[in-house]
């Protein structure tokens, strides 16, 4: 039987063989996915992974519309929920007498998926929130680090990040430096997601209002999420945190007041990325007692001594961004200008202001990829001394008339027909197809580990620094993680990578 079946299939043609194995190979593993719990695991992680990025629609595919959408729900309650906990500021005793023998030091650091850089900052008071030079535009960390003369920085908070093509000044949340609030899109009374630090060095992580920071002394914040250590507790005990791989950054502080910044590379061969669980184990492994992720994603970057040391992964390179953590020898000597004063509406930008994306998109104008023509079919002649004179044109002819034998025409003979000419098919271009641009889910944008998200409460207060309307409307964030870190209700949307 199996030898009749052997036979069988070898007779069938390449064609048939290979849409065989296809098939076969396309059955079985639709069967292991979608049958087996192994199957159910990964088709969840790909979905985790896809949700937490700007294209968040796209994870029905692995796990189906009502699930993706629960699988939503259930990140943005953790995220609620880790959040919460007030931190215990006495827990951070700081080793005055400690010996600096330098400001920060920076280290490699790599897993099994990933690459990155790890950097100590000794003197967390050396930590101020450095944001754009003038309206508009975000701006880069290397060219905030050249301007302000810091020896090094991360990138910050969240922003409205329109098609990941945003122009990064359109903060999410709230922009705390030197003790003034630059930006916030939240009434003063309404707990937002906070990354800050206080006038004493105290890393502060959480849910916070703009009345509480001030009451707090926090001098420099910004707005992300998620927390995942917190007063020494992990908070992720199971599982791998649920947002899958990708860029990220994040902070922490240990008992001694060192601060560490990690930032990890991803979405690249060299580095997929990281998940939560495994940067809070590495902060765990250094004594970490509370931590949390700033903005992730394409937006992921660390700047040493004038250099980018990390490898963003947009095609663009570095993002305009609007808010960094950047590290001086002598802080207090840093002046910040508040860009945002006075604005009534922001325009977060997108394809349409891009420059590096015009920039591409008038290359291809310019010069589009040549189609390759294809062949033109055309009559093959066969020589004369052919032994069928009449293909291709030539005279029909009785064999008894060659002379000899020789098979040469006789030279009475004459054409009976007359060549048939071949019409040249036209080669016609293949019609260019046009790519569809998916539409983030709502609240999706960069997160945090990546990106951004959607609004501020309907009915804001005034609050100390006027609310552009543009970002309380809007939410997607620089390429990459999450929901609105500001926003009120009890489910935030999903910070995306």
């Amino acid at each position: 039987m199996g030898s009749s079946i052997l036979e069988h299939f070898r007779n069938y043609s390449w064609l048939k063989r290979t849409l065989l194995v296809i098939a076969i190979c396309t059955f079985l593993s639709s069967s292991f996915l979608f049958l087996t719990p192994p199957g159910t695991f990964i088709r969840e992680y790909l979905a985790k992974t896809v949700i937490t990025t700007q294209h968040r629609d796209w994870a029905w595919i692995f796990v189906g519309a009502q699930r993706r959408d629960q699988m939503v729900l259930e990140m943005q309650n953790l995220t609620e929920v880790n959040s919460v906990e007030k931190q215990d500021l006495q827990a951070v005793q700081f080793n005055k007498n400690r010996s600096i023998e330098s400001l920060v030091k920076v280290e490699d650091i790599s897993g099994q998926f990933w690459k990155g850089k790890k950097m100590y900052v000794y003197d967390p008071r050396t930590i101020r929130v450095v944001v754009p030079a003038k309206q508009g535009e975000g701006e880069r960390i290397t060219s905030m680090v050249q301007r302000t003369g810091a020896v090094a920085g991360v990138n910050g908070g969240g922003f409205n990040d329109p098609d990941g093509l945003g122009n990064g000044f359109a903060p999410i949340g709230a922009i705390m430096s030197g003790g003034e609030i630059l930006y916030t899109d939240q009434e003063g009374s309404i707990p937002q997601h906070i990354v800050g630090f206080t006038k004493e060095g105290t890393l502060i992580i959480g849910k916070y209002t703009i009345d509480d920071l001030l009451k707090l002394g926090v001098t420099d914040a910004v707005s992300f999420y998620p927390r995942v250590i917190a007063n020494g507790k992990p908070l992720i005990t199971s599982g791998d945190g649920g947002w899958g791989r990708a860029p990220r950054t994040a902070v922490g502080q240990k008992a001694d007041g060192t601060v560490i910044f990690i930032v990890i590379d991803g979405r690249q061969t060299h580095s997929v990325g990281a998940t939560l669980k495994e940067v809070q184990d590495i902060f765990l492994a250094d004594g970490v007692i509370n931590a949390g992720f700033l903005d992730g994603g394409a937006s992921s970057e660390m700047v040493y001594n004038d250099e980018l040391i990390t490898s963003p992964s947009s095609r663009y390179g570095e993002r305009r961004l609007p808010s960094a953590f950047l590290v001086f020898d002598h802080p207090d000597e840093v002046k910040v200008k508040n860009v945002w004063a006075g604005l009534t509406n922001i325009d977060p930008g997108g394809a349409y202001d891009h420059p590096d994306f015009l920039k591409e998109q008038a290359e291809l104008k310019a010069h589009p990829p040549k189609a390759t023509p294809k062949p033109t079919p055309t009559p093959s002649q066969k020589p004369e001394s052919s032994s069928d004179p009449v293909k291709n044109g030539g005279t029909t002819q009785n064999p008894s008339e060659t002379n000899n034998g020789s098979g040469k025409p006789n030279s009475t003979g004459k054409p009976q027909t007359s060549p048939s000419t071949t019409p040249t098919p036209t080669p016609t271009p293949p019609a260019s197809s046009a790519t569809p641009t998916p539409t983030p889910g709502t609240g999706s944008g960069t997160t945090g580990s990546g990106g951004s998200s959607t609004g501020a409460s309907s009915t804001p207060k005034p609050s100390a620094t006027p609310t552009p309307s543009s970002n309380a409307a809007q939410g997607q964030q620089g390429n990459n993680n999450g929901a609105n870190p500001s926003q009120p209700v009890t489910s935030p949307p999903v910070k995306t990578e």
